[in-house]
């Protein structure tokens, strides 16, 4: 092969591993937007129960073509705390199994029936461009994409197939088993994608090429590709949480010794593939297909026992530290922002977290008021800051969700903009409390036992207002509402009774009136903050 040739091959080989890679992100984008609900469901189970972690692993994997979507969701989701590691664990090992069927998809292009399939791109790009719904211009992606990844085999095989007397004369002489392997690795962390090394391998094997003697040579890059594929989730745990990290650690633990355990049995059996898929599968391509499906659900099956093995390892190599020990500061996370629902889902959360921050906060300054200790005005303070902080956050987070919602998720984006408002209304309310307290204990202002108790009674049914709103919010429980309005009209009733009350205890000379001001403006406080968090509840309607 001349240097010519050789530049030649190179750029067609790349153009199709292009027009593959190109694919399979038309593929993976789209059928996981169609699919977001569903991907939230499977992704938001709790069951401790292995096999269901395994299945919701391999059924998200399989339906969305991508291991690496998949694993980068899980240490999303484990950085988040919404999942624990031994659910992690089963879903790895599940996703595991479904990204194999990627490499069976590229099998089939060495049968006759992808000249059709390639016709997809053509049938797939119209309806994009003509229809008017959001889901039909997806489902057109979807097959566009399906058709770009046989062009793109094709493509490759095409390459290999003009210079296949060049090629095999290089490939026939790598017979080193570590060298296939570490090859398997190196290529699969380069394009950070599995899929991309195995169609690869698949498309030499359709243009008539073998490795070394045609024997157990070509499986050995198979089992390193497993390994190179964990980068993907490794480079996505920097800068996350301590488990974010060790759902990473265990992806790499898992396929790292499912890898070695496979290499010694080639190893020690030479004729292994000789033996078996050779004699049970007449396409080389689907040989190679077939061997990384009996891998994983090989490792799968052998593992799954000793998944807390996995934990405790990953924990060892990981350790936590002081700060990590608390709970996530956050339940946002870049890796949600590719799934509008359940980026969503997570903002609610979050949400909420900012309102349990700023409610804290109001209690604290209620307790200062009551107690008449301005030392506490610090801490309301802090937790003041810490809500406007999260508050930017969301709303910084808000935005780059809205670049790549759909109206439909817009209106929920709005609503969370909504929410927040209240929320930091909450905020303000504390903060007016602070003043209160000042002016309270400066001002040496007197107020008896009988209304500090009726201020306990009216803050006591807005903190059972606040519960209801939660339940409302989080866990969607809209039966509570009739309760929730029945709460709000006794706040406000409160107000009316202790403003009448003042009033009357001010005409009688009972109380001081330099204390109408504060006494009045607070009452008053409560009624808004009961406003605001029946205000939050009642999103949910829209």
């Amino acid at each position: 092969m001349t240097f010519g040739q050789a530049v030649l091959f190179l750029v067609q080989l790349f153009a199709g591993t292009g027009v593959f890679l190109v694919g399979v992100q038309l593929l993976t984008t789209n059928i996981e937007q169609l699919a977001t609900e569903g991907i939230k469901d499977l992704f938001g189970r709790t069951a401790n129960k292995k096999l269901v972690n395994v299945g919701i692993g391999a059924a998200t994997t399989a339906l969305i073509q991508s291991s690496g979507v998949t694993t980068v969701l899980i240490v999303g989701f484990v950085n988040v705390g919404v999942m624990n590691l031994y659910q992690a664990t089963a879903m790895i090992m599940g996703a595991n199994i479904g990204t194999t069927i990627t490499a069976q998809i590229a099998a089939l292009s060495a049968f006759p029936i992808t000249t059709y399939v390639q016709a997809a791109v053509f049938v797939g790009v119209m309806m994009s461009m003509i229809c008017r719904k959001e889901g039909a211009k997806k489902a057109g992606n979807i097959l566009a994409g399906l058709g770009l990844i046989f062009i793109g085999l094709s493509l490759m095989s095409d390459a290999m197939k003009m210079n296949r007397d060049s090629i095999q004369e290089i490939f026939e002489h790598v017979t080193n088993p570590f060298l296939l392997f570490f090859i398997g690795i190196f290529l699969t962390a380069l394009v950070q994608s599995s899929s991309a090394t195995t169609s690869v391998v698949i498309a030499m094997s359709v243009a008539g090429l073998t490795i070394g003697t045609g024997g157990n040579e070509i499986l050995y890059i198979v089992l390193g590709t497993n390994i190179g594929s964990c980068v993907t989730a490794l480079i996505s745990s920097i800068g996350a949480g301590v488990n974010a990290k060790r759902a990473s650690m265990i992806h790499l633990l898992f396929n790292t010794l499912g890898s070695l355990l496979f290499m010694s049995i080639l190893l020690l059996w030479p004729s292994f593939s000789a033996m078996t898929f050779a004699r049970w599968f007449p396409s080389a391509a689907t040989r190679i297909a077939m061997f990384h499906t009996f891998f994983n659900v090989t490792c799968t099956i052998l593992f799954l026992p000793f998944s807390r093995l996995f934990v405790r390892a990953s924990e060892f190599l990981i350790r936590d530290k002081q700060e990590s020990r608390k709970r996530a500061s956050t339940y946002l996370d870049d890796r949600m922002l590719s799934s509008a629902s359940l980026a969503l889902a997570q903002l609610e959360k979050e949400t909420m977290r900012m309102a349990d921050i700023a409610m804290d906060g109001f209690l604290t300054s209620f307790e200062a008021f009551q107690a008449r200790d301005t030392a506490l005005l610090s801490k309301v303070q802090e937790r003041i800051d810490e809500a406007g902080q999260v508050n930017q956050n969301i709303l910084n987070y808000l935005i780059r969700l809205s670049a790549n919602s759909k109206l439909s998720e817009e209106k929920q984006v709005a609503s969370i903009h909504s929410v927040t408002g209240d929320v930091m209304r909450i905020a303000e309310i504390a903060d007016n409390f602070i003043k209160y307290t000042k002016r309270e204990v400066s001002d040496k202002l007197v107020f008896s036992g009988e209304v500090r108790g009726q201020l306990d009674e009216m803050v006591g049914s807005i903190r059972r207002l606040y519960d209801l709103m939660k339940q409302v919010i989080l866990e969607k429980d809209h039966a509570q509402m009739p309760a929730l309005d029945a709460e709000e009209e006794k706040v406000d009733a409160y107000r009316k009774q202790l403003i009448d009350s003042h009033i009357d205890r001010l005409n009688r000379g009972v109380c001081q009136p330099e204390s109408s001001g504060v006494f009045i403006n607070l009452v008053s406080n409560l009624e808004r903050l009961g406003d605001h968090l029946t205000y939050i509840a009642h999103t949910v309607e829209g």
